[in-house]
């Protein structure tokens, strides 16, 4: 087993001092050496597009690509990214950054140099999250595409919504999708969470994932914790309806009730909302869920991380089978191998964010397999806006193997990466000090987004 770790900012922009935060990765199924990174990084030159982060060999080495459609001097703001099973055609969900647009957005190559084309451009919108699979019917291949986002516009206050498309190589920008709303209760506190979350079986089965805020004074919310599904790809009447709660039987079972949460700083990074669902490749009864609050309550100081796992279709959930105190961005994913990968960013007692990622075979009723893969002090560098990490991070499973991303500083210390790191911009590792293209300018530490890809295998290379 061996885990490789990657510094994603190419040595052409050794210069640069972004923060440059809340990543996403995609990778081709079809071809695990092709994948997309994306986080909140503008273009170094004139451009009118935002870059996409491209690595043909693996996620070895890594270069930007201007295909995202918006203001690309400021990037993105919120930005997914996901691959079809085969084909190589590349999705994105996007907040456009010239108009904050949400965009829904394909590309028939992740190496394509034309813009992305828009099939979604909507106002309102927040965080949204693409999931895409590929199915074989009537002798053609027909990509599934789903696209969780938090409707604002919604005047009934069920924001919690999914745009999918039943044949995405197909769709235009006038038919290609259509909008499902998520929410069947009423969220006193105003709205929905920010963040919805997708999890597709390739035998039509996709969960959704969504917190329901029931309240919401000055910064404090309490929330349930809403699983929802559908059992034929999302292509019935009665869409992501299947789910029925076991109490008011109206439709997406509450995982968990009650909770709570305050508006806050916590080690530079704010806190409100973090949420991760992955359905088991080989058994879409199995699902895991995992989600933070605050168990403390209002009198509370702390930020759990809690994961639960269903063996039957969502509708019983199991108790925490794994809990991190003072931890976020919770990202889950499960191999071929029926292992659940848990990766998160832990606020350690002596302030340091560390970003860890956890194996288990077993749902964690034995040691796990740990890998620390970066840790650094909170307090450097200085945020210069939110989100600081990020309000999510990325992980997925290809086969066997597991690939993700996280955020965090680039001071260029080996003691901080446990498993090692590559970095192509350039550093003097003896003095920690990043440099300049000319690599002798010294460059100021900020934050940069990280690869890691797992392997079962003896090497990742």
């Amino acid at each position: 087993m061996s885990v490789l770790v990657v510094n994603m900012i190419p040595a052409s922009l050794s210069g640069e001092t972004n923060q440059d935060s809340e990543p996403n990765i995609a990778v081709n199924p079809a071809d695990p050496t092709m994948i997309v990174g994306t986080a909140f990084t503008p273009a170094p030159s004139s451009t009118g597009n935002a870059p996409i982060y491209l690595s043909t060999d693996g996620g070895q080495t890594w270069s930007l690509r201007f295909i995202v459609p918006g203001h690309g001097q400021t990037g993105t703001r919120d930005i997914s990214v996901a691959f079809a099973d085969a084909g190589g055609t590349l999705y994105a969900g996007a907040l456009n950054g010239s108009t904050s647009h949400l965009n829904v957005l394909r590309a028939s190559s992740a190496t394509a140099l034309d813009p992305m084309t828009i099939l979604v451009d909507r106002s309102g919108e927040d965080q949204p999250w693409v999931v895409a699979a590929t199915v074989t019917a009537d002798g053609a291949q027909h990509d599934r595409v789903y696209v969780g986002s938090n409707n604002i516009d919604q005047p009934d206050r069920q924001t919690a919504t999914v745009d999918l498309s039943l044949d995405g190589l197909a769709a235009s920008a006038t038919d290609g999708f259509a909008a499902h709303r998520l929410e069947q209760r009423t969220p006193e506190g105003g709205q929905d969470g920010p963040q919805i979350r997708i999890g597709v079986h390739s035998d039509g089965t996709v969960y959704a994932a969504h917190e329901c805020w029931t309240s919401l004074t000055d910064a404090d919310i309490t929330f349930d914790v809403v699983v929802t599904r559908d059992d034929s790809w999302g292509s019935g009447q009665a869409t992501f309806a299947a789910l029925l709660d076991s109490t008011d039987q109206l439709p997406g079972q509450r995982v968990a009730t009650n909770r709570f949460a305050r508006l806050e700083l916590f080690g530079q990074q704010r806190l409100g909302c973090d949420l991760a669902i992955a359905v088991d490749p080989t058994d879409s009864s199995t699902v895991w869920l995992a989600w933070c609050d605050r168990v403390g309550g209002s009198g509370g100081t702390d930020w759990t991380l809690h994961v639960v796992r269903s063996t039957d279709r969502g509708q019983s959930w199991s108790d925490d089978v794994k809990s991190v105190t003072n931890a976020k961005n919770p990202a889950l994913a499960v191999n071929s191998d029926r292992v659940a990968g848990l990766l998160y960013q832990q606020l350690t007692d002596d302030g340091r964010w560390t970003t860890t990622l956890e194996l288990s075979s077993d749902a964690w009723g034995s040691d796990p397999t740990t890998l620390v893969l970066h840790s650094a002090p909170s307090g450097t560098p200085a945020a210069t806006n939110q989100p600081y990490l990020g309000d999510y991070v990325r992980m997925i499973a290809v086969g066997s193997d597991f690939y993700g991303v996280f955020s965090g500083s680039n001071a260029p210390n080996k003691a901080n990466f446990p498993n090692d790191v590559s970095y192509q911009r350039n550093a003097n590792w003896a003095t920690h000090t990043l440099l300049n293209t000319d690599n002798l300018t010294p460059v100021r530490v900020s934050i940069d987004p990280f690869f890691f890809h797992w392997s079962p295998d003896a090497s990742t290379s």
